[in-house]
C-alpha cells in the first residue's frame, strides 16, 4: 500500500507535468483515465498526435532519474491501457507513449518529457 506522502507527491507530480504539457501546446483530453484495471496518467492531443503519457515522480535521483522505473511491465500495462482507450474512443492519427519525468525538491522542480519513450509491441 502507498503511503499518503507518496501519493501527494505523485499528484503533485501529475499537476506539474500537466502544466508543462499544456504549456508545451498540448490539449489535455484526460488526467487519470481509468478502465479497470487500466490507468493512463496523461492522454492529450499533440497536434493531430494522440499521446498516453505515464508520469513518474520522485523528490531525489539519488535511487535513479524517475524514468527508470518505467520497466517493460510496466510498458505493457500502458499499452494495455492505451488499446483499451483506443477501443472506446475514436483516434485516427498516430499515437505515441511519453513519459515525463518530474523531479521536485524543495521549490525546485525538473521535468525531463520523453517523447516516444517507448514503442508498442508486436500487438499493435
Amino acid at each position: 500500500m502507498k503511503s499518503t506522502e507518496h501519493l501527494q507527491k505523485g499528484e503533485e507530480g501529475e499537476t506539474r507535468a500537466e502544466a508543462y504539457l499544456l504549456e508545451k501546446g498540448y490539449t489535455l483530453l484526460y488526467r487519470n483515465w481509468k478502465n479497470h484495471p487500466h490507468e493512463i496518467d496523461l492522454i492529450a492531443l499533440d497536434g493531430n498526435t494522440l499521446v498516453f503519457a505515464e508520469v513518474k515522480t520522485r523528490s531525489t535521483e539519488y535511487f535513479g532519474k524517475p524514468e527508470e522505473a518505467v520497466s517493460v511491465a510496466k510498458q505493457n500495462k500502458l499499452q494495455q491501457a492505451a488499446e483499451a482507450y483506443l477501443a472506446a474512443h475514436l483516434h485516427e492519427g498516430e499515437i505515441r507513449f511519453d513519459v515525463l519525468s518530474v523531479v521536485s525538491k524543495n521549490s525546485v522542480t525538473t521535468i525531463h518529457h520523453i517523447e516516444d519513450a517507448f514503442f508498442p509491441g508486436d500487438s499493435w
